[in-house]
C-alpha cells in the first residue's frame, strides 16, 4: 500500500498505485491507503473522475482499477489444457492494447466435458496482472463441433492452431482419401480425440484451397435461403411516386475496371448562389438497398447473418444475392435505378454549408473507371459527352482537399499490394496497387456524405451505428517513442493529434530507416469499428462519422439508410 500522507495523490501517482493492485478498490479503500481525510478526501473524488473521463481507469460499480484488470466474473473462451488437465482460457471481450492475461480454470465436472472453443462464465481471482485462477460456473456456449483439418500420416491435423494434437479417424472416413486432403470434420461429444467425416473440401495443393479453408473454418454462410433468393429475383424498380426525379442529372459511377456492381454515383456543378462564389453543388447517390431489403424479411435475415460481403483473392461472398447486388441495386448506365441521395453544398474551401437526404430515381449517364477519370484529370484523354462534369468534380475535390488539409487528417503512406490471379486461380503477380487522384476524389465525396449522414441522424435523435476510431493507447504511444528514438527522432507529446503524427512522419521519411515509420505509426493506431456510441473518428479528425455509402455490402450502412428514411 501507499505511504501514509495527507496530501492527495496526483493523477500520475494514483494511476501508478492502481497499477500495482490485483483487485478493484473503492474510493474509501483508496483514501485509506493514502491516509486522506477532510478536503483531501473530497479532492480524491475529483482526481478519480478526471482520469476516468480520460479513459485511464475504469469504474465498475463503486470500484476502480486501471485498464486491463479483469472483472470478478466474466466470459472466458477455452483455448487449451495444461499438463495437469486444467483448462486454459482467455477473456472473450478484451479490447486492451497489451496482450490478454491467461486464465487457468480449475478442473470441472461439466458433462460433456469442456472443449476448446467453449465459452464459460467464470469467477476469477488474480494471481498477478497477467495470470488469473478461475472457477467455471456455467457453460454459456458450446464450441462449434465442425472444423477443418488436413489428412496427414493417417490422422487429422486441425488448421486451427489452438488444437495441438492430431485426431484419429472414425469409420465414417472414405477409403479413397489421401495424405494432404483437406476435410471438414465434426468432433463427437463423448469421443475425445476422434474425428467424424463430413465432406472433402479439396487438396492442399489446390490454388483456391486457402479461401475454402477460411470459409469452412469460420463457418461463413455460402448459400442464401430459397426465400431470400425468391425475393431478390422478383425485385423491380419502384415507380416515381414521391421520389425526386433526377434522371436528367448526369450522375456517373466511377469504379475499378474489374468492378461488377456500382452502388454509388456522383455529380458536381458550380453553385449558382451569389453568396457562395466558387462553391459547389454536389449529389452523392447511393443504391436504395433499403427499398428492396425490408426489415425482418428472409432477405434481411440472410444479410444480417453475413453482416458484410466477405472478400477473398479469388472470390467474394456477397451480403446480398446477385439479383440485387449486380442487378437492380447496381447503378448501371442508362437504366432507371432507385437511390437514396445526399445533396450537398460546399464553399470554395471545402466546408459543408448545408445538405439534405431524399429518395430519388436516377439514371447514370456513364460507367467510368478510375483510369479514365485520371487521364481526364491530367488532360491526356478527355471524356466526351459529359460536358464540364469531370472538371466540376475535380474542382469540388480540390476544395475538399483544402478542408482535409486544414482539418489535419492522418496521412499514412503504406502501399497496398494487389494480387493478380489467372482464370485457374493461380497467382500471376503481386504488385503495388495504383492510387490516383480519382480514387481520392471519390473517397472525399463519400466522406462528405458520411459526415452529413451522422449529423442528420444526431439532429433527429435517431439511434445509429457510427464508424468510430479511437485515439492510440498510451502503451502504443510509448512503443512508438522507442522506435523514433532509434532513428534519432523525439515524439514529445503523450496525447498526439493526427497533425502531430503527420509532422513526425515528414521528419522520419527523411531519415535512414524512416521509411518504416508509416508502418509503425499505422500499427500505433487503434482499430476503426462500428459503435452505437459516438466517440468521433481520430484518423479523419471528425467529430461525427457514419458509413452511408455501401449498403450493398455493409449491413451497418443499411441500418444508416433505414434510420435516414424513417427520420
Amino acid at each position: 500500500m501507499a505511504k501514509n500522507t495527507k496530501k492527495p495523490p496526483s493523477p500520475e501517482e494514483l494511476i501508478a498505485f492502481l497499477n500495482e493492485q490485483t483487485k478493484r478498490l473503492s474510493k474509501r479503500e483508496i483514501a485509506r491507503a493514502f491516509d486522506l481525510k477532510g478536503d483531501s478526501k473530497a479532492y480524491l473524488k475529483h482526481v478519480l473522475k478526471e482520469i476516468e473521463t480520460q479513459g485511464l481507469i475504469q469504474k465498475q460499480g463503486r470500484h476502480f482499477a486501471t485498464r486491463g484488470l479483469l472483472a470478478d466474473r466474466l466470459n472466458v473462451e477455452i483455448t487449451g489444457q495444461d499438463s495437469n488437465g486444467s483448462y486454459i482460457g482467455r477473456p472473450v471481450h478484451w479490447k486492451e492494447p497489451e496482450k490478454e492475461p491467461q486464465i487457468i480454470i480449475k478442473k470441472t465436472t461439466f458433462k460433456p466435458a469442456l472443449r476448446i472453443g467453449d465459452i464459460v462464465l467464470c469467477k476469477v481471482h488474480p494471481l498477478n496482472r497477467h495470470l488469473y485462477e478461475a472457477q467455471a460456473l456455467k457453460r454459456l456456449q458450446e464450441a462449434e463441433s465442425k472444423m477443418v483439418g488436413v489428412l496427414f500420416d493417417g490422422r487429422i491435423m486441425s488448421v486451427d492452431r489452438r488444437f495441438k494434437e492430431a485426431f484419429f479417424m472414425d469409420s465414417s472416413f472414405p477409403k479413397d482419401l489421401n495424405s494432404g486432403d483437406i476435410v471438414l470434420i465434426t468432433r463427437p461429444e463423448n469421443e475425445k480425440g476422434l474425428a467424424h467425416f463430413v465432406e472433402k473440401i479439396g487438396k492442399s495443393t489446390d490454388s483456391n484451397i486457402a479461401s475454402l479453408i477460411s470459409i469452412f473454418a469460420h463457418s461463413l454462410p455460402v448459400f442464401f435461403t430459397k426465400e431470400a433468393l425468391s425475393i431478390a429475383k422478383k425485385a423491380k424498380i419502384p415507380a416515381l411516386d414521391n421520389r425526386k426525379d433526377l434522371r436528367s442529372v448526369p450522375l456517373i459511377t466511377i469504379d475499378g475496371k474489374d468492378a461488377r456492381d456500382f452502388d454509388d454515383a456522383v455529380f458536381a456543378e458550380p453553385d449558382t448562389d451569389e453568396h457562395n462564389k466558387k462553391g459547389w453543388h454536389i449529389y452523392v447517390a447511393i443504391a436504395d438497398v433499403a427499398w428492396y431489403v425490408r426489415f425482418g424479411s428472409a432477405l434481411d435475415k440472410d444479410a444480417f447473418l453475413r453482416g458484410n460481403s466477405t472478400y477473398f483473392p479469388d472470390r467474394v461472398l456477397p451480403m446480398l444475392p446477385e439479383d440485387l447486388s449486380n442487378g437492380v441495386c447496381s447503378l448501371n448506365p442508362k437504366q432507371d435505378r432507385a437511390a437514396l441521395v445526399c445533396e450537398l453544398w460546399i464553399d470554395k474551401n471545402g466546408h459543408k454549408l448545408k445538405h439534405n437526404f431524399f429518395r430519388a430515381l436516377i439514371r447514370s449517364a456513364a460507367r467510368l473507371t478510375y483510369d479514365e477519370v485520371e487521364a481526364d484529370f491530367n488532360d491526356k484523354t478527355k471524356i466526351a459527352g459529359l460536358g464540364n462534369l469531370i472538371d466540376s468534380l475535380k474542382g469540388a475535390y480540390q476544395s475538399l482537399l483544402k478542408a482535409r488539409t486544414a482539418r489535419g487528417v492522418l496521412e499514412i503512406n503504406v502501399p497496398e499490394m494487389q494480387v493478380e490471379l489467372d482464370k485457374k486461380g493461380k497467382v500471376v503477380s503481386i504488385h503495388q496497387r495504383q492510387r490516383y487522384a480519382s480514387h481520392k476524389m471519390i473517397e472525399e465525396l463519400m466522406i462528405l456524405a458520411n459526415v452529413a449522414a451522422a449529423e442528420t441522424l444526431e439532429k433527429l435523435k435517431m439511434p445509429t451505428m457510427y464508424r468510430v476510431h479511437d485515439k492510440p493507447s498510451e502503451e502504443k504511444i510509448q512503443n512508438l517513442k522507442t522506435f523514433l528514438k532509434m532513428i534519432g527522432l523525439q515524439f514529445k507529446t503523450d496525447d498526439p493529434t493526427p497533425k502531430n503524427f503527420n509532422e513526425i512522419l515528414d521528419k522520419a521519411r527523411k531519415k535512414a530507416g524512416g521509411k518504416t515509420a508509416d508502418e509503425v505509426i499505422l500499427r500505433t493506431q487503434s482499430q476503426a469499428e462500428y459503435s452505437p456510441e459516438n466517440i468521433g473518428h481520430f484518423g479523419l479528425s471528425l467529430d461525427k462519422y457514419a458509413h452511408f455509402t455501401s449498403p450493398i455490402r455493409r449491413y451497418a450502412d443499411l441500418m444508416v439508410h433505414r434510420a435516414l428514411i424513417t427520420g
